[in-house]
């Protein structure tokens, strides 16, 4: 089954689904500054675009490239800032 996600007014739009790896999202954020919650560990894999993002307890901002992939423990909320359209895959452990 694929499930349909929108977040923010439609900004952010995804569609998750699950393999034998397990839960994933395949997603694209329009510009704009986002907070995102975690309820299990993701991780996060930018396919197109660029994302800065600050991580829980980080005091700097981070941009991530395609091709580059960060981590969110369960449980905590971290920043997202996109200045264009950006395409991610998130992986849910």
């Amino acid at each position: 089954m694929i499930s349909t996600n929108n977040y923010f007014d439609g900004n952010v739009k995804s569609l998750g689904y699950t393999t034998k790896a397990g839960k994933s999202t395949l997603g694209v954020m329009n510009a704009g500054d986002y907070e995102f919650g975690t309820s299990t560990h993701e991780t996060m894999i930018v396919i197109e675009g660029e994302m800065n993002v600050k991580l829980p307890g980080a005091s700097e901002w981070t941009i991530y490239k395609a091709g580059e992939t960060y981590q969110i423990e369960a449980n905590t909320t971290f920043q997202v800032k996109v200045s264009e359209q950006t395409s991610y895959l998130c992986q849910y452990k």
